[in-house]
């Protein structure tokens, strides 16, 4: 396996960099880099353009489509490429609402601030949104959709995988149930009810086949796939009632104006098709070592509580809390050893509230401040985990005294 070169840096006191924050972004792979290189300066056209630089940029444009397509197994003419996840989610919750311009959408408790934030919104006009709760182990019951579901619903939006907790959501059982209750509703003379679901954390440890599952939009982004940031998009299947949120040129099928970056969609495009080559023995490599450090932590630490469901979950994620230490203080002491570690969401970073992730799965306000995340990834081996526990002892007996 390569080596991560920012992992073999020493900073000041000679001490390994070890970065355990995959879920908040990743390195681009350098055959990412590669692919993309062509299209900042020698291929540097617009896509929209006839002659003939812009028409090399618009068949890499289309080829990188068809091959994220390819990944996800649908038609190239359902994927719409944006700058990122964040994008594509609003696109997805107001695109969506622009055209029903009055209704009920049905979303969690955990959602990530790009829909969550967005269906907030939304309630302060012309919509009405109910949030259907979690159970303690971060994973919401279908039942708890079911009771929510109106006569004047037609979205629903379940992210697949928590950003924080790395629990799987039920999202083939729910896109199961509700296509069912769509043939009912039809039958009624009410509206279809649409399914989305932000797979941004999804996508590098499950295989998606849009064939088979009955999700009608999914985001997914560039930043957690060894992609280049700023680099995103959207499924949309066909037939989907959606407008454009942004005023502006025919680009993106209508759906996404402005100026499209070839380089950006190739890059994204040539990390997914990684990713998906590499998925299988990745998650069983990944797993492991998340198992082996979860045993070294449980054993030597038996206080610290687990979050989120110790089995329906991501390979590469360890959320926990550690009584009677804050989590803020933890990372920025780790920090000091070496160790690139999470409290929970990047996008909330500057936030001092509680998780409200964690707050969802019955967390006291005070557990949820000691909370840390690990996330691993490509580059993460043994003794990164193994200089991590003497790091973390290091830290907890620093803490455990100051708070004593």
């Amino acid at each position: 396996m390569s080596k991560n070169k920012h992992q073999n840096k020493k900073v000041s006191g000679a001490k390994k960099l070890v970065y355990l924050d995959y879920a908040s972004t990743t390195p681009t792979a350098s055959e990412v880099s590669a692919a993309m290189a062509p299209y900042w300066s020698e291929k540097f056209g617009n896509p929209s353009n006839l002659y003939q630089i812009g028409r090399i940029a618009f068949d890499a444009l289309e080829s990188a489509r068809f091959l994220v397509a390819k990944n996800f197994n649908c038609d190239p003419s359902e994927i719409i490429f944006t700058s990122g996840g964040t994008e594509s989610c609003n696109l997805a919750l107001r695109g969506m609402a622009k055209y029903f311009r009055a209704g009920h959408i049905i979303t969690t408790n955990v959602e990530h601030h790009a829909v969550k934030n967005t269906a907030d919104v939304l309630s302060r006009e012309h919509f009405t949104v109910s949030i259907a709760p979690v159970e303690k182990n971060g994973i919401v019951n279908l039942g708890q959709i079911k009771k929510l579901i109106r006569e004047d619903t037609f979205l629903i939006s379940v992210m697949w995988v928590n950003n924080e907790i790395g629990t799987i959501q039920p999202i083939e059982k729910i896109s199961r149930f509700i296509r069912k209750e769509n043939v009912r509703r039809i039958s009624k003379g009410l509206n279809k009810i649409y399914i989305h679901t932000d797979a941004c954390q999804a996508v590098p440890y499950i295989k998606i086949d849009l064939s088979k599952i009955g999700i009608d939009l999914l985001s997914f982004n560039g930043s957690k796939v060894y992609g280049p940031k700023g680099a995103g998009g959207l499924f949309i299947r066909q037939k989907t009632p959606i407008l454009p949120i942004m005023a502006g040129g025919e680009q993106e099928l209508g759906i996404r104006p402005g100026t499209q970056s070839p380089a950006l969609a190739v890059g994204l495009a040539k990390a997914l098709d990684i990713i998906s080559k590499k998925r299988a023995t990745e998650n069983i490599r990944l797993q492991k070592l998340r198992d082996w450090l979860w045993v070294k932590l449980a054993k030597k630490y038996p206080k610290i509580i687990f979050n989120g469901d110790k089995q329906i979950r991501i390979p590469s994620n360890i959320n926990f809390s550690v009584p009677g230490v804050e989590g803020e203080a933890m990372t920025l002491m780790l920090d000091q050893e070496g160790i690139m570690a999470s409290t929970g969401s990047a996008c909330a970073s500057n936030d001092l509230k509680p998780s409200y992730v964690l707050v969802a799965i019955s967390l006291s306000d005070e557990l949820a401040h000691s909370s840390i995340r690990l996330t691993l990834g490509k580059f993460t081996v043994k003794s990164d985990l193994e200089y991590f526990l003497i790091a973390f002892d290091k830290v907890y007996k620093k803490l455990k005294i100051i708070g004593t």
